[in-house]
């Protein structure tokens, strides 16, 4: 099913454009989004194939079944409450039968969670950025040696530091567990020229190893020294590296372009939203009201052309957080959505649609 098909079938209840536009903070270059609510066919509807939504190739149209779209308004969804609260200059449609669907009736304390948790997420999104563009790490991976230490006297140095000071070789070493202790290993050196010990040295390939290697010592062999391996450190570079690069690979090339000229090193849309999600979660805790269209519509705009410093944005967000926390936690709104009134409503609207198709249908035989 397509939306092309919704259309051809007189199946959308609700039809609107959402995001930057539906906010007041879109801009020349904006994209326009729609966002809609349908309703399947009788028979598809009985049937085993449920669609609970429909969207196009790039996602940017997006049409919920009308179940769907009641199961995500109990669960207060930003994305589905802001229909809801569409401004009358983004509402392309309107089937009379969704006037019955009020914003006000669904309003809960969970937009506490659905707003301003998904707020606060955003902003350790936007602090893994900051992370990201301050420190980015080079192509080059590091290998398992860069997380290996000698002892040295009552201290210790990095195997390669060592290595050169004593003059030897990666490949005339060997190594052996040490017993009852995690990744410390006994470190021998083969000196003679023919390396009769057959130590197999340090580590296998330093571009593809994930750990160190071990020799088989010959008997009455002592250990030169000790070596340390920080397993825990390179897994977690392990882990900050590859998502690094999976970060280059997929982000937005037009968003990161603006976070570099703007300079302040933040991704400034993501930014915006964190703000509005915070504002809106505040004005439904504190007077029941869904407010789409943004009111400072210039001072979101600042945010996104970059005009304020990373750390102060931040400091602004966290102390809105607990604005918003304090609202909600003595604010008269019921805990949740009533689920009786929302299942009679889709019942009710469902009924009717389906009734009016069959007179419809009827008529036109």
């Amino acid at each position: 099913m397509t939306i092309a098909e919704l259309r051809r079938h007189n199946l959308i209840l609700f039809e609107a454009i959402s995001g930057s536009r539906a906010y007041g903070t879109n801009l020349p270059h904006s994209d326009t989004d729609l966002k809609g609510v349908f309703i399947l066919p009788e028979a598809h509807f009985f049937g085993l194939d449920y669609v609970p939504q429909v969207a196009n190739e790039t996602n940017d149209e997006v049409f919920y079944e009308l179940r769907r779209f009641v199961e995500l308004l109990l669960k207060n969804n930003p994305t589905v409450l802001e229909l809801l609260g569409t401004p009358s200059d983004c509402i392309v449609y309107k089937h009379s039968l969704f006037e019955q669907f009020q914003a006000k009736d669904f309003l809960s304390k969970l937009c506490r969670q659905s707003f301003a948790e998904y707020a606060v997420a955003q902003i350790r999104k936007a602090k893994g950025l900051n992370k990201k563009i301050n420190h980015p790490e080079p192509p080059a991976r590091k290998s398992v040696l860069d997380f290996c230490y000698v002892t040295a006297g009552a201290g210790a140095q990095p195997v390669d530091a060592w290595l050169s000071r004593h003059g030897y070789a990666a490949e005339q070493c060997g190594l052996v567990n040490v017993p009852h202790l995690t990744d410390l290993y006994a470190l021998f050196v083969d000196a003679t020229p023919e390396r009769n010990c057959g130590y197999r040295g340090l580590i296998r390939d330093p571009e593809t190893s994930q750990d160190v290697l071990l020799s088989a010592v010959p008997k009455g062999e002592v250990p030169i020294a000790y070596l340390s391996f920080n397993r825990n450190g390179y897994s977690t570079y392990c882990r900050v590296f590859r998502e690094y690069w999976e970060w280059v690979e997929k982000r937005n090339a037009e968003r990161y372009k603006n976070t570099v000229q703007h300079g302040k090193n933040y991704d400034a849309k993501n930014m915006l939203h964190v703000f509005r999600l915070l504002q809106m979660a505040h004005e439904i805790a504190e007077h029941g009201q869904l407010n789409v269209r943004r009111p400072n519509r210039e001072f979101l705009l600042q945010i996104r052309r970059g005009e304020f410093e990373y750390e102060a944005l931040v400091t602004e967000a966290e102390q809105l957080v607990s604005q918003v926390e304090a609202a909600f936690a003595a604010s008269p709104l019921p805990e949740a959505p009533n689920k009786e009134f929302a299942e009679q409503l889709l019942i009710q609207v469902r009924h009717a649609f389906y009734k009016a198709a069959q007179t419809e249908k009827l008529a036109s035989e």
